[in-house]
């Protein structure tokens, strides 16, 4: 649902009122900004952004990616519980051996993107 926007203004600015209106009719409910916040906070651990990276290359199980980052296999263990939880990893299994990836495509431009700005 669309919110109205504040009427006051201060005295040097001047309220372009069909823009502001345009923004409130393609603004997403608020829930749905708090979602996107939520999955963006995910990004903002170190290790789970490795994990991701180390995934974006290869399907990899908790001792390949324990020895890659040099981290204990129960720490990676919970940061893959988090980046499954947000739906970012997907994993399958061989035997007793569970495996990671990327749980789609989308995940995958993230990280791509992601990097590409970081490196520009």
């Amino acid at each position: 649902m669309a919110k109205e926007p504040v009427a006051e203004c201060c005295g040097f600015l001047h309220l372009h009122e069909e823009a502001v209106h345009k923004v409130l009719s393609e603004m997403p409910p608020d829930e749905t900004l708090y979602d996107l916040a939520e999955l963006f906070k995910v990004f903002g651990d170190s290790t789970r952004i490795k994990i991701l990276y180390a995934l974006f290359e290869a399907e990899l199980c908790v001792c390949d990616i324990a020895q890659l980052l040099g981290v204990s296999q129960t720490a990676i263990s919970h940061q893959l519980r988090v980046l499954k939880n947000s739906k970012l990893v997907k994993f399958r299994r061989d035997g007793k051996t569970v495996f990671y990836s990327l749980a789609d495509d989308h995940v995958r431009r993230i990280i791509g993107q992601g990097m590409e700005h970081v490196t520009e």
